[in-house]
């Protein structure tokens, strides 16, 4: 897969930009859809969202493209500095890639970055979406992360194996495919 820095910092680009739709889509739609729905009395998501101003970050309501930015930022940062480099080296010491089946090697690599990436992100949304309006308690934010944790690990985990990195790998192959000549 990428070879060089340039590479690398184009396969985690690929990762992070599907990767914080699909976060922000989950948690919006899938997790508090129905809620924002319910109490605001919309029929739609996107209603809800438009009723209440927006999406609850940082203590004020703000546009869903500037909570995809945040995240987008956030998540290429922890990716590039410590979940690629570190997923890698807990997958090669358990598989030797020259010895192993691409495809395991691959699998080890995935669940190490899920394994990673998904406490560190739920970490920063805690920070970023805690209720700061009832005041600050660390009761509170522990809950909030060991919630956001237990949501997330399952979305994070089968939406990276099954869609998100098999389509980052198809894109990345595609755009680095080396030229055959006949």
């Amino acid at each position: 897969m990428p070879t060089n820095k340039l590479q690398k910092a184009i396969f985690a680009l690929l990762t992070v930009f599907f990767t914080v739709h699909a976060y922000v889509f989950y948690s919006l739609y899938v997790v508090n859809g129905n809620t924002l729905m319910s109490l605001l009395g919309a029929p739609t998501v996107l209603d809800a969202i438009r009723l209440q101003g927006g999406v609850y970050m940082l203590g004020a309501m703000r546009p869903i493209w500037a909570v995809v930015v945040l995240e987008f930022i956030f998540a290429f940062s922890l990716e590039m500095l410590i979940g690629s480099p570190c997923s890698l080296k807990l997958a090669f010491k358990v598989f030797d890639p020259s010895k192993t089946h691409p495809m395991l090697v691959e699998t080890a690599v995935i669940c190490a970055t899920v394994g990673i990436m998904c406490p560190a992100m739920s970490f920063i949304a805690d920070i970023l979406y805690y209720p700061y309006y009832s005041g600050f308690n660390i009761f509170t934010f522990l809950a909030n992360y060991i919630k956001l944790v237990c949501f997330n690990f399952p979305f994070a985990y089968f939406s990276q194996l099954f869609f998100i990195q098999p389509l980052v790998r198809t894109i990345f192959k595609r755009l680095f495919a080396k030229k055959q000549t006949a």
